[in-house]
């Protein structure tokens, strides 16, 4: 589980495509210090395993069921990554609740400076924007953001400059592709009401 505060933005130094995965390296500067090969990690919000690791470098093995459902598919070397280590027992939850389960890809509709903050807009599968609510919570490529605005099928949410710079956010452009996941509490919620309904209660 991660919170969605993101620790630092990876840099992607080689991608090599096999029959059924595909092997990932990224060269991290902060979160590779203390991890150890079989830990898990944020990658834009995807939940990958730590293959293998030689010093700041981090390899992952890319199942194509992750690349399908994920912006890790057009990733390029030189790109940058969001990287998260996973929330610790006791731990402070300054984000909100993050499971590395991407529901599915948004694709950037608008992304611009306002006054000293940034704007965001990011177009949204149903299956993602049903659960999208006015100042409740989304990762977008695993950053937690609260939403500021809903539109059919958008939703907007405000970037402050610290956010832009530590994250892969520097290099964000109009209608690139970006992993989202909807906030786990409006899953349950929507099923437990769901079989309330069923059961005529």
């Amino acid at each position: 589980m991660f919170t969605g505060i993101v620790e630092e933005s990876g840099r992607v130094e080689q991608i090599r495509a096999g029959a059924r995965s595909t092997e990932l390296s990224v060269r991290s500067r902060v979160v590779a210090r203390g991890i150890k090969t079989g830990a898990s990690l944020a990658v834009n919000g995807a939940c990958l395993t730590v293959v293998a690791k030689r010093g700041a470098m981090l390899r992952f093995d890319v199942l194509n069921e992750t690349l399908r459902r994920t912006n890790l598919a057009g990733i390029c070397r030189g790109d940058r990554v969001n990287l998260e280590r996973p929330l610790r027992i006791a731990g402070r939850l300054d984000g909100h609740f993050v499971l590395g389960h991407v529901d599915g890809r948004g694709r950037v509709r608008r992304w611009e400076r306002a006054g000293k903050d940034y704007v965001l807009e990011v177009a949204g599968p149903a299956n993602v924007m049903r659960y999208v609510v006015e100042k409740g919570s989304i990762a977008v490529d695993g950053m937690s953001l609260t939403v500021a605005g809903v539109g059919r099928g958008w939703f907007r949410v405000w970037v402050i400059p610290h956010t832009r710079a530590l994250t892969n956010l520097v290099g964000r452009e109009v209608g690139d592709f970006v992993n989202l996941e909807a906030d786990i509490i409006g899953k349950y919620v929507e099923k437990l009401l769901a079989g309330k309904r069923r059961g005529g209660g």
